[in-house]
């Protein structure tokens, strides 16, 4: 799968509310009522990421996680980047224990 420009991965952006770019990595950060809900919500990205055949960098920190993508094989982002964002944010909005 080939890298996307940075015009293209711009363009794709904007179909992601709160993603951002910063070179070649997509980042947003999820804001929970706590940590057991932040937990909660990295394993079910953890279960999709799985399926996908593609991981994101995670970090939590108590009720905020911030997932972190790029296709490290491809050298930048790739539609995968954007095709798991889209889906850890309808996980985010699909979790009834958000703060």
């Amino acid at each position: 799968m080939p890298s996307l420009t940075a015009k293209q991965a711009d363009r794709r952006l904007k179909a992601l509310p709160l993603w951002a770019r910063r070179a070649k990595v997509i980042h947003r950060t999820f804001v929970f009522g706590g940590f057991e809900d932040a937990v909660a919500f990295v394993n079910r990205v953890a279960r999709a990421a799985e399926r996908s055949d593609h991981h994101p960098d995670i970090n939590i920190r108590w009720n905020k996680v911030t997932l972190a993508l790029s296709t490290h094989s491809e050298g930048g982002l790739t539609a995968k980047d954007f095709s798991m964002a889209l889906r850890c944010s309808a996980l985010f909005s699909g979790h009834s224990g958000r703060g």
